[in-house]
């Protein structure tokens, strides 16, 4: 068996480890807290134990709306700083606020104090300590690639840049030309037949085989990968190690193969789940349209200073089955923005007013899209509706982009919610992979979780 593996937590594994020691940290702090000193707000026994079951479902739900959960943010101490403040306000003001399942405000207000400052510094303590101590450490993962060699770049690209702690440090050419020179730092390149011995002798975590050409695999190289897999070394495909690290379908390079790699999620069938979507839909949209009503002066105002037009416009887009219906929205645009004809939109795009900007980042242009969600043309979440000039354009180049309108467009979708406003093909491609995620994996628990997300883009002003 293999002695020479570093234990290696997985992206889910390292978020679970977070949230679980989140909790554990915070309960700890106040229990020694109110053994010590006279803290009688926060107590622990039989009988209350829903007040940390309450306390522990706020830190977790309002961790990862203030991304406490995002791994980048969690290696960072600048960045997990900041979110933790955010998380601990919040946290201890809804918990003061909810009646029944939380303890009875104090009368002395330094409890409170002592309360916030509880949780605030034994968050602070346990992730200074997993920044410096396990993230850079324990989380690293060393890997070997299995590909032809004019992907190498690609592939090793698309791992590293998405997870820090991922390192291909070699790679075997299936192409069987190993008088290639690799042009990445730091990653040899292994002869096939000194595979197994380097494995053994270089803490490798696992072995990733993207080579779309069988023949690379020789006789002798597939003898030495059974002989691994059988001491215990993990061997993966690449699409489904970039999935799982980048939580996005590599389009790219599956190619025409796709749909072998494509089962689509059960919920998409699932009655259940899409009559409680729907009834979720419509009780999402008579909220929204209410809020939209008490915004609705304020947009009037800034419509009339900053837009000086129709409040309104409506446009053309695709939705499920490739039905087109009419979109609303609040105007963001100079009049007659398209004169030349349809493009995408870009960052700092000159069409855009002062106030459109402000509506946009705030998303407060899509409130009108409700009235879309009440009729049934669009949900809540699902991948964001385009025009139908685009569609036909993008999916000359990517034959898969169409997959998308196997369900509903959304308000907010998982590509919203992962990247940044794209104004290219390029970009198109990369929102792609994420709506065929969702598409694939579309459950209660990504929902829930795209929600979560979304209230961290408008709290972070993070709009188109």
């Amino acid at each position: 068996m293999n002695s020479n593996k570093k234990i290696h937590f997985e992206v889910s594994e390292r978020k679970i480890l977070l949230k679980v020691f989140d909790v554990l940290f915070v309960l700890l702090s106040l229990y020694i807290i109110s053994s010590i000193f006279d803290f009688k707000y926060f107590t622990f026994s039989t009988t209350n134990f829903y007040w940390a079951i309450v306390l522990g479902l706020y830190i977790n739900v309002f961790g990862s709306v203030f991304e406490m959960y995002n791994l980048q943010v969690a290696s960072s101490q600048f960045q997990v700083i900041k979110s933790i403040i955010l998380t601990t306000s919040v946290t201890v003001l809804v918990y003061l606020l909810t009646p029944i399942y939380t303890p009875v405000l104090p009368s002395n207000r330094l409890q409170i104090i002592i309360f916030f400052v509880a949780i605030l510094f034994s968050l602070l303590l346990w992730r200074i300590f997993y920044v410096k101590f396990l993230a850079s450490h324990r989380f690293v993962k060393n890997a070997i690639l299995v590909c032809d060699k004019e992907q190498l770049q690609e592939l090793v690209e698309g791992l590293e840049n998405a997870d820090p702690h991922y390192r291909i440090i070699g790679y075997v050419n299936s192409d069987g030309d190993n008088s290639f020179k690799v042009k990445l730092n730091k990653i040899k390149n292994i002869k096939p037949d000194e595979l197994e011995h380097y494995v053994r002798n270089n803490s490798i975590s696992e072995l990733v085989i993207a080579s779309q050409k069988t023949e690379g695999i020789t006789v002798s190289l597939y003898n030495q990968l059974i002989h691994l897999l059988e001491n215990g070394f993990i061997i993966r495909e690449y699409t489904q190690v970039y999935e799982a690290i980048t939580q996005r379908i590599p389009v790219q390079y599956v190619s025409r193969d796709f749909y072998r790699y494509f089962p689509f999620s059960r919920s998409n069938q699932n009655h259940l789940y899409l009559l409680g979507t729907r009834l979720a839909e419509i009780l999402f949209s008579l909220v929204g349209l209410t809020f939209g009503l008490l915004f609705l002066p304020i947009i009037l105002l800034g419509n009339l200073i900053g837009n000086r037009g129709s409040l309104f416009y409506t446009q053309e887009r695709v939705g499920k089955n490739g039905e087109i219906f009419k979109i609303y929205k609040y105007r963001t645009m100079v009049k007659n923005a398209e004169v030349n004809g349809a493009v995408f939109t870009t960052q700092n795009d000159a069409r855009i007013t002062s106030f459109g900007k402000f509506m946009r980042k705030t998303r407060l242009d899509e409130f009108p899209q409700f009235f879309n969600i009440l009729k049934g043309d669009m949900a809540i979440i699902g991948p964001r509706p385009e025009r139908p000039i685009f569609v036909n354009e993008i999916a000359e180049v990517m034959p898969f982009y169409e997959t998308r309108h196997v369900v509903k467009p959304g308000l907010t979708g998982w590509a919203q919610v992962n990247y940044a406003y794209g104004d290219s093909i390029e970009d198109s491609l990369v929102k792609l992979q994420y709506d065929l995620y969702y598409i694939k994996h579309r459950s209660i628990f990504l929902d829930i979780n795209i929600i979560i997300k979304t209230f961290s883009t408008v709290l972070f002003y993070r709009g188109q």
